[in-house]
């Protein structure tokens, strides 16, 4: 794996544990959902709004791609 696959890996999974972690206390709180149901649909709304990161090798070298559910398109990260 190159750098920049290892980066992207990290980073997709930072932002998949901080929404899990956030929609989890939020479907506690503020949800009648009880036992295993709390993380089972904390995992499949994170899955759904984290956004994805890919490393792909164009002809100017290999570059770092953001695609998420609230921005339109493809962002170039670097």
């Amino acid at each position: 794996m190159t750098k920049l696959q290892v980066k992207a890996f990290v980073f997709q999974l930072l932002c998949f544990a901080i929404l899990f972690i956030l929609s989890r206390i939020l479907f506690e709180k503020y949800s009648n959902l009880t036992g295993f149901w709390v993380p089972i649909t904390a995992f499949v709304v994170s899955t759904i709004l984290a956004p994805k990161f890919q490393a792909v090798k164009t002809n100017d070298g290999e570059k770092l791609f953001m695609k998420w559910l609230l921005i339109k398109g493809i962002k170039e990260i670097k």
